[in-house]
């Protein structure tokens, strides 16, 4: 099996020229399998990051929408079956006794971490994929290519779904941050 090699400092404009003119179709065709803009992007993301990986593998001249679209698919159901996986452990986890009611294990692993019943409220009201990062990240202090190596998608998709899921949050626990004292009343 070769190994697909970096792509050159020559091949950045072919790729550049030949790729970016087709996120838009690969957008639309990621937000048909997602039915999500966000995941959508992320789905995107991920598609062009593998691309430029493998560019030295594409041959010039043949159907690099094909190629791409094949990408793409790949992708989504490389991310489906980790989700589904991803879900069984929940299922699991979910159905174990806990040791302490205040006490959570959010993320695939490490100890237990305290969080009070609102932070715990807030996290669970994320989805999956966006509760995941934050655990790594934020309450076990990974960075972020340990997170990225731990869930199985690129740092850069790690980033964007951290800092969603720590928008949401902010929303969600604004008030209970003011009752606090951790925030101004505004």
């Amino acid at each position: 099996m070769r190994l697909a090699e970096s792509p050159t400092m020559d091949s950045d404009r072919g790729f550049a020229e030949t790729v970016h003119p087709m996120r838009r179709d690969l957008l639309t065709a990621a937000l048909r399998l997602t039915g999500s803009p966000d995941d959508a992007q992320d789905l995107v993301q991920e598609t062009v990051l593998r691309a430029w990986r493998h560019w030295s593998s594409f041959d010039p001249g043949s159907n690099v929408r094909g190629w791409l679209h094949t990408i793409l698919r790949n992708a989504f159901i490389s991310g489906y079956r980790r989700r589904r996986r991803e879900r069984e452990i929940l299922e699991i986890v979910r159905h174990e006794p806990a040791a302490e009611p205040a006490v959570e294990s959010y993320g695939p692993t490490h100890a237990p971490i305290a969080v009070s019943n609102e932070v715990r409220c807030a996290l669970d009201t994320l989805s999956p994929d966006f509760r995941t990062v934050v655990a790594l990240v934020d309450l076990q202090g990974r960075s972020y290519q340990d997170a990225a190596r731990i869930v199985g998608c690129p740092v850069g998709t790690v980033m964007s779904r951290l800092h969603r899921a720590r928008h949401a949050l902010s929303r969600r626990l604004r008030t209970y941050a003011q009752n606090e004292g951790y925030l101004a009343a505004a």
